[in-house]
């Protein structure tokens, strides 16, 4: 076991929570590795210089300085130490900045002890994945945003490989194409992959091209001389102009009519355009990120959407989750919403009591995040901006619907497997909650192994 222990790779836990960090070691000691603590960052930062570290378990929140400033700190050497981030904080901005900054990953609290073992021997085994995630610009340090500050918002493994996503594409300069139903947060996407690009400090300009009949959204593009039609007394410069050196975000890009595809096509692929009516060829520093509801597939099958110009835009696809397959970022949404809320209205006492937070997880939310948004703010006022309570949620048009309709009990009160299969069901949804969604100390908790408790949660449908 001593010479086993010797050549074990040592891995550096840093986090200030003791619990969480003894945790930590004693699983990692379990499993073979030597183990390195530090509970600030000053002292994660000196661990990190010591060449014998060979990954890190990263909190984000710690004293004297926090997890981004030691990885900003330790970016030169990413490739050798692979450093997994770990934090209790929900929000996009952490998770698209870490990973900008080059972590090897994100990982959220609580988390499963497995999710840790296995992100870890990734690291390890894959370190040369690390140098195609390294952030070609360094951003200064931010604190976390005002919650009236819109952000992408979420716990999810969908929506953390959402701004592992962003952050990855954010320094490249391709065009990116995000995908999504509507109101799911396809311009947060867009605002965010701006904001942590080296185009930051440039415009971000936004054209609907839904919104406008051809004609018009020719010119919004792409700007008009005087007199190009009827109408335009004076030389006016389109989108692509105000974008100079920034980002265009073209929102649902698939109703553009096929003329208007061919010179999007040809701005992307040289850079250059003319204005309506003109001659003068104009240059395009502009970086494209195009959003859509619809399958170009599809419209590109029927002929309605140009092959050439789909697979200039889908250089990096980024796509977002409807809210009904992350019904567990729900509560957290509406949460950093009532905040938003309180803050636009001055109601300090604006709150959202428990009950309001499981009736929203229960519905399907066809509308996703803008339809949430709507209720909260029609809620917050029934509620005089004070706690909203699930009545305040009733009368507007949507029913609460099970989470895992497929589980409900049968009609035969006296059917012994369901009976048993549901109280099961139930004892396993309390302990996972007494344990703050942590697997290993549920299956504790339970007294069965932690792989028993995944095959009871996967039977019972519980990982969803």
């Amino acid at each position: 076991m001593t010479a086993k222990l010797a050549n074990a790779p040592t891995i550096l836990v840093a986090d200030d929570d003791p619990a969480t960090r003894s945790n930590l070691a004693l699983l990692l000691r379990s499993e073979g590795y030597r183990v390195v603590e530090a509970a600030d960052g000053d002292a994660a930062a000196e661990a990190l210089a010591d060449t014998v570290v060979a990954a890190a378990l990263l909190d984000l929140k710690m004293p004297r300085r926090d997890g981004l400033a030691v990885l900003r700190a330790h970016a030169d050497r990413l490739e050798e130490v692979p450093v997994v981030v770990v934090t209790a904080y929900g929000g996009s901005t952490a998770a698209i900045e870490a990973m900008k900054l080059g972590a090897y990953d994100y990982l959220t609290k609580p988390f499963d002890l497995d999710e840790v073992l296995f992100t870890l021997r990734r690291a390890l085994t894959q370190r040369s994945l690390v140098a195609q995630v390294q952030a070609l610009s360094v951003e200064p340090l931010r604190d976390d945003p005002a919650p009236d500050e819109d952000e992408l918002v979420g716990r999810s493994p969908a929506m953390v490989a959402v701004f592992k996503a962003v952050g990855l594409v954010a320094p490249a300069d391709e065009p990116v194409l995000v995908l999504g139903e509507s109101g799911t947060g396809k311009e947060l996407v867009a605002n965010a992959i701006h904001r942590n690009s080296h185009r930051a400090a440039g415009p971000f300009v936004k054209v609907n091209c839904a919104a406008l009949s051809p004609t018009l959204l020719e010119s919004e593009l792409f700007g008009h001389e005087k007199g190009a039609f009827t109408g335009a007394v004076a030389r006016r410069r389109g989108r692509f102009e105000q974008a100079q050196g920034g980002t265009l975000f073209l929102d649902e890009v698939g109703e553009l009519g096929i003329d208007l595809q061919a010179k999007l096509l040809r701005v992307l692929q040289s850079g250059t355009f003319e204005r309506v009516g003109g001659e003068e060829t104009l240059s395009a520093d502009v970086r494209v990120v195009a959003a859509t509801n619809r399958d170009l597939k599809t419209r590109v099958a029927a002929g309605e959407f140009r092959e050439d110009l789909y697979y200039r835009l889908d250089v990096v696809a980024v796509t977002l989750p409807p809210l009904r397959e992350r019904r567990d970022d729900v509560p957290l949404l509406a949460e950093y919403i009532v905040k938003q809320l309180s803050r636009k209205h001055g109601w300090p006492g604006l709150a959202l009591s428990p009950e309001a937070a499981t009736a929203l997880s229960r519905r399907d939310w066809p509308g996703n995040v803008r339809e949430l948004r709507n209720a909260l703010a029609r809620a917050a006022i029934l509620a005089r901006g004070r706690v909203v309570r699930a009545e305040h949620l009733a009368g507007d048009g949507h029913a609460a619907v099970p989470v895992h309709p497929a589980h409900a009990p049968s009609g035969n009160p006296l059917d012994l497997r369901t009976a048993v299969a549901e109280t099961e069901r139930r004892v396993i949804r309390q302990a996972l909650e007494q344990a703050g969604g942590n697997r290993t100390r549920a299956a504790a908790l339970l007294g069965i192994s932690r792989r028993q408790l995944f095959d009871k949660i996967r039977a019972h449908g519980l990982d969803g």
